[in-house]
């Protein structure tokens, strides 16, 4: 897959996020971390839907539920300002699923593409090997 200068990345779990920007060109990934913004607090009562059962067994899906959410929501806005252009999201599959619901459609026609696997905690070369393989 290719990656156009300026493309943002953005890696999250439903528990932290992690943002970076294509400072390559498009034949020549180069991630460059981001400042993490402030996502705690927004969108909390997202989740809520759900209730603990056999299914759904506690509250931290309700959290991730909620932080997925508000991930989604600081995206959508950042889309509707004019400072992501073209994005990229690597999320374990629940994660994605639970974000998916909430992507605005401006967010939908920038998005490049999804990689639904867990790399929050992985290195930036870790990153750009999964994200070359994607």
């Amino acid at each position: 897959m290719q990656y156009p200068a300026g493309t943002t990345v953005i890696v999250t779990d439903g528990a932290q996020l992690r943002v970076f920007t294509n400072t390559g060109n498009e034949m020549h990934l180069e991630l460059s971390e981001q400042a993490q913004p402030d996502i705690q607090g927004h969108n909390s009562g997202s989740g809520k839907r759900h209730h603990s059962s056999p299914g759904n067994p506690d509250d931290s899906r309700q959290s991730e539920d909620g932080y997925s959410a508000a991930v989604v929501e600081w995206l959508n806005a950042q889309v509707l300002a004019g400072h992501i252009q073209q994005l990229y999201v690597v999320a374990p599959p629940r994660a994605l699923g639970e974000m998916r619901r909430h992507y605005h459609p401006a967010l939908q026609r920038c998005l490049l593409g999804e990689l639904g696997k867990e790399h929050t905690r992985d290195t930036p070369q870790v990153l750009h090997d999964a994200l070359m393989h994607a």
